[in-house]
């Protein structure tokens, strides 16, 4: 059984402490890194864009090295490195990289070279462009960013598209569904790592007035609470209200909503309960089924790399009994694969 499924059937347990996610540098505490792709030692922009101007100018180019270099570099190195190649060559790099490569690996190897914001960015336009919304989409992106992320963001989609992202959502989302993402969208969730007690048994109390315990549901409660508090206190809060209703919040939003704001409501318990489960059921879900969503391992890969994804590769392991490197080692093929699983990092 998932994570999640057990998450949804039992009662809340103790989430694990995050007093170990420290360590101390010079004396002080600073969290503790998880990401897949580290500083490259010794890195030297110019020899980088050199190498990478032969591997794409080479007889059939070689996907190799263009792989080897921009998997083993941070995002931060990698726009020095396109930086210095333009200056360079008189082409911006990422635009020498769409004439030499095709398919999914064009796609990843794009999606490196985006600084965060502008990637995310770009999520979310692509989100809202197609032919009907990709909600799932807005939700994760929105849910999991930090106050400054989202920030930043709201910037650099208002840059590339000349469209602020709040109009956009407003116009290709309704209801109950966008007054949940514009709550998001304010960035000015609660970001501390502290625990108010009498606040989590309040909140918990509301919540259960606002679903089970009255004739249909208080919506704005469920959003207003749940968009504002930080991760550490909305698990409490679900402890506590495991201690208030004879089920757990999740099945409780099941019941209680549906469409669009239930699927999102429940994407944020989720979120804040174990982030790196979230991402792990959204790598499952890509890899299941007959025909891989490239897409979602594109995002998730790329976006999580230098954030939490050692976590999410533990957590995948222990949800689906197998590593995530295997998963995709069967689900893709060729260069695109050897991409993806460098940024998996070892198993």
């Amino acid at each position: 059984m998932s994570f999640f499924k057990k998450f949804f059937k039992d009662i809340v347990r103790d989430r694990k402490s995050d007093d170990d996610d420290t360590v101390l540098v010079k004396g002080k505490p600073k969290p503790k890194y998880y990401g897949t792709v580290c500083p490259y030692p010794n890195f030297n922009a110019s020899n980088d864009a050199a190498v990478l101007k032969s591997a794409i100018e080479s007889k059939g180019v070689d996907e190799d090295v263009i792989i080897s270099v921009l998997v083993k570099r941070t995002n931060e190195q990698r726009q020095k490195i396109k930086a210095v190649y333009e200056a360079t060559t008189g082409e911006r790099l990422d635009q020498a990289l769409k004439k030499a490569l095709r398919s999914d690996l064009e796609d990843v190897t794009l999606a490196l070279l985006m600084p965060a914001p502008q990637f995310d960015a770009y999520l979310l336009r692509k989100a809202t462009k197609r032919l009907g919304t990709d909600e799932d989409v807005l939700v994760e992106v929105l849910a999991t960013r930090t106050n400054q992320q989202i920030r930043e963001i709201k910037m650099a989609f208002k840059q590339e598209y000349d469209e602020e992202l709040e109009e956009v959502i407003k116009d290709d989302t309704s209801g109950d569904f966008t007054t949940a993402l514009l709550a998001l969208l304010k960035a000015d969730k609660d970001e501390s790592t502290q625990v108010d007690m009498d606040l989590a048994q309040k909140d918990a109390k509301i919540l259960f007035e606002a679903g089970e315990n009255s004739k249909g549901s208080n919506v704005s409660d469920f959003i207003n609470i749940l968009t504002s508090r930080s991760g550490p206190q909305l698990s409490k809060t679900f402890q506590k209200y495991a201690c208030v209703s004879d089920m757990t919040l999740p099945k409780a939003l099941e019941m209680e909503l549906n469409g669009d704001i239930e699927d999102c409501l429940i994407d944020i318990v989720k979120v804040s309960w174990n982030t790196p489960a979230f991402f792990a059921e959204k790598l499952h879900k890509a890899m299941e089924r007959r025909g891989t969503c490239e897409d979602t391992l594109i995002r998730v890969l790329v976006s999580r790399s230098e954030v939490d994804l050692k976590k999410i590769v533990e957590e995948y392991h222990a949800m689906y009994d197998m590593s995530v490197q295997e998963a995709i080692w069967h689900d893709t093929k060729g260069h695109y694969q050897k991409v993806l699983l460098g940024l998996c990092g070892p198993c």
